[in-house]
């Protein structure tokens, strides 16, 4: 029997695919937000930066309602794609 949070993470996994099915790759995506806001900004940003960025509005948005289940489901999405885009960045062999 899995518990709450399992089933929670198992409909982050869901959600993550279905958005990777509707706006593509992820990384790609954040690579382009990146380069938007290092034009609005007029320095540069990073895809990692708009991750944590992206947590930072959602962590503030739980702090007002600690129960939004969509705030708590990106926080674990933008959390695993922090995890894939640092670990993608790493030099190989490390």
């Amino acid at each position: 029997m899995s518990t709450p949070a399992e089933m929670f993470l198992k409909h982050v996994a869901n959600v993550i695919a279905e958005r990777s099915t509707q706006y593509g790759d992820a990384g790609h995506n954040m690579a382009a937000v990146a380069a938007r806001w290092s034009s609005t900004l007029g320095r540069e940003v990073t895809a990692v930066q708009v991750v944590l960025c992206l947590l930072d509005l959602k962590l503030s948005r739980l702090a007002h309602d600690p129960a939004h289940e969509d705030s708590a489901i990106d926080v674990c999405g933008y959390a695993a794609l922090l995890r894939e885009l640092v670990e993608t960045a790493k030099p190989e062999g490390r």
